[in-house]
């Protein structure tokens, strides 16, 4: 009892570190259900699940009056930052997508450009997007991939698909891809060794485009050609890079015919982008990430793209390729700040029901919503959320509901490389504590089912509760004393993970993001923090503080999915 005490009293000493500052006598006590089925898993995600992007634009870009990417493009990143090599190393691996507006403006200084000097962009007010053509000088591409190299990131690199369209009456460019110049960088490449894992082509062309569109048939035979390239000059590997294409905004005919046409297996990722919160000048941005109703808005582009590709029969998988949330380069103190971890793990866990393999967040550095400050390049809190997901959240997705409120959000996976599994909680609420009990769902889940402060009629296992189940045994619902539930707890001092994260000093707007009650800062040299859990009774439910998240890694639920 005396281990158990001091437990306790370690768990609510944590609750009280966590809760804003000042606003203790305001917080009222909730309690939750979170129902994990354990025995299948509905979804699977790709080991590297978590993916940021690295963006072409130069320091004269501004959005709103503010130029907020410095040197953060591909053509002058620092690359000898230490703080930036360790934060992608930190992943082992991160993998990271090239490419953005400009990517379609991009040629390659790879020896056929007839002449033409290798010239950067530059301003031009009356150029697409602002700025003239840039090119990419082979030099450039060498540092990069000695930087890829040292860091351990897998590299997805975004070809320029307009090369060679003409103009037609509609607005949209006509005419097959001139493949020339993309080939001859991805010849140098495969000749100096470097390792891509996989070649895009082109940046939001599909359905309505973004500045000019390609109709989905022609962008189809686009594809083949890029895929036949690359078997073509990877014909002597062992393994060959994907092929990956639009890059674009989700329209469900526009996608379902390039997946029609490129089926079973000339498309092996098709990419799509997400910026569902709107421009980055929104002054309602945060109330928009707070409201579930918003959120949930997402499920019917995941769950439309996942039905197209169950029901054509290719073998094409679905990413996320750019997601910054808000367009025109963010907000500064809402995307690049705590408030945004509430969007941000709320659309991985979203995505990853709807069988998405991997989700690339705009951008690792550069704009306003950078996993790492632009300047810096020290963490932003979207960077540990990150983290933390990569290191806990395994590949198999597990059917979860809460029962409670709609202000939480509960996402369950297998352990990563542990026992168990691990629950994901959100509580968008600033004034409501929630005592967050965990149980084994032993009726039927839908598969991919998408439910938030839903009653279900379930009957469930309890794993853990306030009045003590790990002391007095498992407790069954309904007679279903069959279904898996907790293993270990009932014999012996069990224990869970919690890893709660919360803003410095209770501002979604700060930069600042704290675990278990500590801020996270980089060391002196350049490295990464440890990320340390907290130890909790497993009897005790999950306390999950006011605008808090929580991971949770339960050992003792025995999920016959995660053996």
């Amino acid at each position: 009892m005396a281990v158990a005490g001091l437990r306790f009293l370690g768990a609510a000493w944590l609750l009280a570190a966590l809760l804003p500052l000042g606003a203790a006598a305001a917080v009222t006590v909730a309690t939750g259900q979170a129902a994990v089925d354990g025995r299948r898993a509905v979804a699977a995600t790709a080991e590297d699940f978590v993916c940021a992007t690295l963006d072409w634009w130069p320091p004269d870009k501004c959005d709103y009056g503010t130029c907020a990417w410095g040197r953060a493009g591909l053509l002058n990143l620092d690359l000898n930052n230490k703080v930036l090599l360790n934060a992608v190393r930190a992943f082992s691996p991160l993998k990271l997508r090239l490419g953005g507006t400009l990517q379609d403006k991009v040629v390659y200084g790879s020896g056929d450009l007839a002449g033409r000097p290798c010239t950067p962009f530059a301003k031009n007010a009356s150029a697409p997007f602002g700025f003239t053509q840039g090119c990419l000088p082979l030099r450039r591409w060498d540092e990069l991939n000695a930087f890829f190299q040292k860091s351990g990131a897998k590299i997805v690199f975004g070809l320029n698909a307009l090369n060679g369209r003409v103009p037609l009456p509609d607005g949209s460019m006509g005419g097959p891809w001139d493949s020339t110049n993309a080939a001859s960088l991805i010849r140098y490449t495969v000749s100096r060794g470097y390792q891509i894992h996989g070649w895009e082509l082109g940046n939001e062309l599909s359905g309505k485009g973004v500045g000019t569109r390609i109709g989905a048939d022609q962008y189809a035979a686009d594809v083949i050609a890029l895929k036949t390239i690359v078997d073509d000059i990877y014909r002597a590997s062992p393994s060959k890079p994907l092929v990956l294409a639009p890059g674009g905004f989700f329209d469900p005919a526009w996608f379902t015919e390039l997946i029609v046409k490129t089926k079973p297996n000339l498309l092996n990722v098709i990419t799509h982008h997400i910026y569902s919160l709107g421009p980055g000048r929104d002054a309602h941005l945060i109330e928009k990430i707070l409201n579930p109703s918003v959120l949930d808005q997402m499920v019917s582009t995941f769950s439309s793209l996942q039905g197209i590709l169950k029901s054509t029969g290719t073998s094409t998988v679905a990413w996320v390729g750019e997601a910054g949330g808000a367009y025109n380069s963010g907000r500064h103190l809402v995307t690049d700040a705590f408030v945004f971890s509430f969007w941000f793990l709320d659309q991985f866990g979203m995505s990853a029901k709807y069988d998405t393999k991997s989700y690339c967040r705009q951008t690792l550095v550069g704009g306003n919503y950078g996993l790492l400050n632009t300047t810096t390049f020290q963490p932003n809190p979207d960077y540990y959320s990150a983290l933390l997901w990569h290191r806990l959240m395994g590949t198999k997705v597990l059917a979860t509901t809460f029962t409670g409120t709609n202000k939480v959000r509960a996402y369950a996976h297998c352990a990563r490389d542990s026992p168990g599994i691990t629950l994901l909680l959100i509580n968008l609420s600033g004034n409501t504590k929630t005592q967050v009990t965990v149980t084994q769902t032993a009726g039927n889940a839908a598969a991919g089912a998408h439910s938030h402060g839903t009653r279900r009629s379930n009957s469930t296992t309890q794993v853990s509760d306030k009045h003590g189940a790990r002391r007095h045994g498992r407790k069954f619902g309904h007679g279903h004393a069959h279904a898996p539930g907790l293993a270990a707890a009932a014999a012996g001092d069990a224990t869970r993970d919690e890893y709660h994260l919360t803003a410095k000093g209770g501002d979604l707007r700060s930069q600042v993001m704290m675990l278990n009650g500590k801020a996270l800062a980089t060391g002196a040299d350049g490295s990464i923090p440890r990320l340390e859990p907290a130890k909790v009774d497993a009897a005790e439910p999950i306390a999950v503080a006011p605008y808090s998240i929580v991971f949770a890694r339960i050992p003792h639920f025995d999920a016959p999915a995660c053996r």
